[in-house]
């Protein structure tokens, strides 16, 4: 692959100029893969580089991803940008710009009181100001103060323009929380313009279909409301998010216990193609290690529901002892014994090498529906 250094260069180039249609050489580039399940990279190559930035996401595009993930929030004026957290105060250097110290507020989110500088407070160009840091200290902080925030339509050109086909995977973040905060002129809410940000870019189209194999994208939420919702203004597929089975949703105040119903599933099963559990909602832990998985993703699979759990991370304290250390039996558990159809993981290049080794070309895994 092209090294992160020419992609750079190419990213340079082509951001001023990519049209308003998306790119028009996809045809031409190698398809995504569809045979084996997918590669997510979570918030980029993150657990290199500091996670939603250019380059965790290009350094993701060269080690193999097959989606690049991003989370999308909404600035004070009306721009959506990709960042995790609601607050700056964890991965940014807000802490370092005085000029911003009057901006610390306490807002109810999801309900419970969070102080911090808020994001939603903040105008695009005073976001760009900032330098982002590794959200980890027992991560690669050569990188921290390097890079800025992107905007989702930045995130897009990256994706558009890497050197073969490259799918993404947006979500609407705290859309509760952004309506409250944001305003839109005409009536429109977050949704609205997320929706029309990714029309403006060409993507559109059911899963597998042609339009989607040209410009692949997961639309994923916690918010059961917010993908109702935009299931009347796209037909991109939607992944609904899924938390601890006592954590509620910030939209309809259910908890993921209900969620994850067989009456639940099938209701929204109308409405998307797909669920990303937190993983320990699959197979749970007790003192790290594994017990015996719950029945969450076959009866998912009965639904005709793809199934892409997160977040994989190779760091030690984050593996169940069952492993002994090696991720890459991490992997192989979940994608033979599970049965799962994507997994986000912080280190993409991991398990693209566990997908090279491992899987069998020709097979298709995900079948055309």
């Amino acid at each position: 692959m092209a090294s992160i250094r020419n992609i750079s260069i190419l990213l340079f180039l082509v951001l001023g100029i990519a049209n308003a249609k998306g790119n028009t050489n996809q045809q031409a580039k190698q398809p995504i893969q569809t045979f084996r399940p997918y590669n997510l990279a979570h918030r980029g190559a993150c657990g290199e580089i500091p996670e939603e930035t250019t380059h965790a996401y290009l350094r993701a595009i060269e080690i193999g991803a097959d989606f690049i993930e991003a989370d999308i929030l909404a600035s004070k004026d009306g721009q959506l940008v990709c960042f995790h957290d609601v607050t700056l105060d964890d991965t940014t250097d807000i802490n370092n710009h005085t000029k911003f110290s009057d901006r610390k507020r306490t807002y109810e989110v999801e309900r419970v009181n969070v102080t911090g500088y808020f994001l939603v407070d903040f105008t695009l160009e005073e976001l760009k100001s900032l330098k982002v840091k590794q959200r980890y200290s027992f991560r690669d902080q050569q990188y921290n103060g390097k890079y800025s925030i992107i905007t989702f339509e930045e995130y897009i050109t990256i994706a558009l323009n890497a050197d073969r086909t490259v799918g993404i995977y947006p979500e609407i973040k705290n859309p509760v929380h952004v309506n409250e905060h944001v305003k839109w002129s005409n009536g429109k809410t977050f949704e609205d313009i997320f929706v029309e940000t990714l029309l403006k870019y060409g993507y559109k189209g059911t899963y597998l279909s042609e339009s989607w194999l040209k410009q692949p994208i997961f639309i994923q939420c916690f918010g059961p409301a917010s993908l109702i919702y935009l299931s009347n203004k796209t037909d991109s597929p939607k992944i609904f998010l899924i938390d601890d089975v006592g954590v509620r949703t910030q939209d309809t105040n259910q908890s993921y216990a209900e969620i994850t119903s067989d009456s639940y599933l099938s209701y929204i099963s109308q409405y998307v193609v797909g669920i990303g559990p937190w993983k320990d909602t699959v197979v749970p832990p007790i003192n790290n290690y594994l017990t015996p998985p719950t029945d969450l993703v076959e009866r998912a699979h009965a639904l005709n529901l793809e199934v892409h759990p997160y977040t994989f991370r190779n760091e030690n304290k984050y593996l169940p002892f069952d492993f002994h250390q090696d991720p890459y039996q991490e992997f192989d558990y979940w994608i033979n014994q599970i049965g799962v159809d994507g997994l986000f993981t912080d280190f993409t290049g991991s398990f693209y090498l566990y997908q090279e080794h491992t899987s069998v070309p020709g097979k298709t895994h995900h079948p055309v529906i």
